[in-house]
This record gives C-alpha cells, sequence and structure tokens, in this order.
C-alpha cells in the first residue's frame, strides 16, 4: 500500500511537472529555449516534490525517504516513456534517445529524488 501511495503521489508529481512545461511552452521569451524551461521547472520541482512528499507522509507513514523519492522518480520516468515522449516530443522532432539523454532531465530527477529525501529527514525521521 506504502509502494501504491508513493507511486500515485509520483505521478501527481509528473503531472505538475508536465503542466508546467506546457505553460512554459506559450511564454513567448523562453518558449524556444528547452534549457531555460528546464531551469525554471528545477525551480518549481522542489515545492512540487515537498507537497508529495508532505501527501505520502501525511498518514504516518516512515518508509526511508530516499527509497519513497526514488519510487516517486521512477514513476515520472514512466509516465515519460509513455505519455510525454510518444505525444509531445517525437511530433515535435525528438526522439526516446534525446529525451531521456538530456543531462538537465537527469538534474530534474535528482532534485526530485533528494528534495522528497531532505523532507523525510528533517520531517519524520528527526521527529
Amino acid at each position: 500500500m506504502k509502494n501504491f501511495r508513493a507511486i500515485l503521489t509520483g505521478a501527481l508529481i509528473w503531472l505538475f511537472i508536465f503542466i508546467t512545461f506546457a505553460i512554459l511552452g506559450y511564454i513567448p521569451t523562453i518558449k524556444d529555449s528547452l534549457n531555460q524551461q528546464t531551469l525554471i521547472v528545477a525551480i518549481f520541482i522542489v515545492p512540487f516534490a515537498l507537497f508529495g512528499a508532505s501527501i505520502f507522509y501525511k498518514n504516518g507513514n516512515k518508509v526511508h525517504g530516499l527509497i519513497s523519492g526514488t519510487i516517486m522518480s521512477v514513476t515520472a520516468i514512466i509516465l515519460d516513456a509513455l505519455i510525454t515522449v510518444p505525444f509531445v516530443e517525437i511530433p515535435k522532432g525528438g526522439s526516446y534517445a534525446s529525451f531521456f539523454t538530456f543531462p538537465l532531465f537527469w538534474l530534474l530527477v535528482t532534485i526530485n529524488t533528494v528534495t522528497v529525501y531532505l523532507y523525510w529527514f528533517f520531517k519524520i525521521k528527526r521527529s
């Protein structure tokens, strides 16, 4: 049940990130710069991950933050593989390879995982 809750939370975080990228794609000054969009999302991902972690740990879960953060991040990666790449990236001329080898993508994954871990460390473990 705890893993299922982490998967649902990861899907919610992915949805927030997906919507943020979609909105940024309409802003004239940054819509043509994937690097700028990704760096802006890197800022937003921290509150998204904190919100997701607060939902996950709300009912007294004690799962290690690195485990829950990894499950949430892997969920987002799977949703990217199933939805983002085939329905957004490929129609724009991208590919699975270009999406998953983009270094800033892995920065976002790392930020998400580390943020959930830090939430666990400071709010759950120390309590």
